[in-house]
Order: structure tokens, then sequence, then C-alpha cells
């Protein structure tokens, strides 16, 4: 877990097969402002071990509300990508949260009998594919933009700002995953959110490949009609990696703080 600032609490949530270290270059600039707290998810590389399996967002949930137990936190700002952002809205519908802004979140699309044919599910399950059959090649491979540009095409408009080490890291949180298979074939979906529980900041990435805006951005806004929505330029699925001051600006003005 990483925590720097003080002053309100928040909380970063990443997204599935990621880690805190995605929020490296968000938290300098939002924890001049807050007590920033940014935890790996259960079962994730570098977070609990889960004790139920197979692992369910439920569960996911239910391991992030035990910490801010433990942290002894009652309500936080929270911010939260992709499933991040899914595990925030439910937080806030527990009355755990201040404020949510959530980056292009997950659980927004129609209920299915086999998440696993979901589309994003399919295309996150070949990457994890090919970075393991790839893994022992990306010492070599990372010090070039290009192919960073290439690797990460599915989850950055501009693969090419991560570093070397960025890339080595966020291959290495993607095979440490050990409920990625359950995660992504899960048939759980976020439910309406009316009327609003705390203020909801929905900010899909105009360029996001794996939850498309035009598709699951409008999902969105009528699962939880009454939030704020905005459409964050020039960035993908994770938009922390191709504009963490983006992020940032967008976080602070949910939590309502001047930037």
């Amino acid at each position: 877990m990483l925590r720097q600032g003080s002053g309100p609490p928040l909380v970063l949530l990443h997204g599935v097969l990621g880690a805190e270290g995605m929020w490296r270059g968000v938290i300098p600039i939002v924890s001049r402002h807050h007590d920033t707290i940014a935890p790996t998810a259960l079962g994730h590389r570098g977070g609990r071990f889960p004790t139920e399996r197979p692992t369910r967002i439920a569960h996911v949930i239910d391991d992030a509300q035990r910490l801010l137990d433990e942290l002894r936190i009652e309500k936080a700002h929270f911010a939260g990508n992709s499933m991040g952002g899914w595990i925030a809205l439910e937080l806030a519908r527990r009355g755990r949260a201040l404020s949510v802004c959530g980056l292009s979140p997950a659980g927004c699309w129609p209920p299915l009998l086999d998440g696993a044919t979901r589309p994003a599910a399919r295309a996150l399950g070949r990457a994890v594919r090919d970075t393991r059959s790839g893994r022992v090649l990306l010492p070599l491979l990372a010090p070039f933009a290009r192919f960073r540009r290439w690797a990460l095409r599915a989850t950055a408009a501009h693969g090419d700002r991560a570093s070397a080490r960025d890339l080595l890291e966020l291959a290495d949180d993607l095979l440490g995953c050990a409920v990625s298979r359950d995660l992504l074939a899960t048939n759980e979906h976020l439910e309406p959110l009316d009327p609003l529980p705390c203020p909801i900041t929905l900010a899909w990435s105009a360029r996001d490949r794996i939850f498309p805006v035009a598709v699951n951005g409008e999902l969105a806004r009528e699962l939880i009609p009454g939030a704020r929505f905005i459409v964050l330029d020039d960035v993908g699925h994770v938009p922390m990696i191709d504009d963490p001051g983006l992020v940032a600006r967008t976080i602070l003005e949910t939590t309502r703080v001047s930037f």
C-alpha cells in the first residue's frame, strides 16, 4: 500500500490485473490536498490472497471495505479506474464515500450468463497470454518507445509515455494476479445507483478501447443518471499512463479541492 500526504482521506483503486503502482504519477499531485492511500486489491500482486474461489468482485469490494475498517476510516473520497471505479461506486452504495471519481468504471455492461464472452474480458485474456509468452523478451524490448506504445495499445493512447521500468512492472502485475480468470469471467454487473449517495463523477476516456465511451459510457449514464459525466480527451482505458496530471485534476475537481 502506498500512502502520502495529509488532509481528508482519498483512496485510489486500480483496475483488474493492476496494482498500487499504477497511481505513482498521480499521488504526488493529489497528496498535496489529501491523505492519499493506494492499496492493492484482493488477489492482485502484493494484495491479500483470497480465501474464496472463484473470487468475485463482491469479495474484492468486501476486502476494500475491510481495509477502511482497519485504517479506521469511516468515509473517504474515492477515485477508481476500471474495476477500481466499480469498487468505489459499490462502496458509495454502502455509505462509505464522500465522493467518487470513476475513471471508465467496469460493471457497466448488460448482464451476461457467461462473463468470459464479454469483449473486454476476451481482450484482457489475450493480453495475459501474450505477456506470459513474451515476458522473457521484455527487458530487451522495453527501452524502445515504439514497442512500449505497441505493447500498451489496448490500455493507453500513448504507451510510449510509460518508462521501460513501468512496462516491466505492469507486466509483472498482470502475470502476478492470482484471480485474473475468476474476475474476467464474472457475470456480476453494476446495479443502478439512483439517487446518488454522494457526489459522483464518471470520467470516460475518449480513446478507451476496452470500454468504449459510445457503448459502456452510455450504459454508465443510464445506470447512474445523476452523476456528472465528462470525457477525458486523448487518453486510453488506463488514463494514468497517458496523462497523470489530467487524472489528478479530474479527481480534485470531484473532491472539490482547488487545484
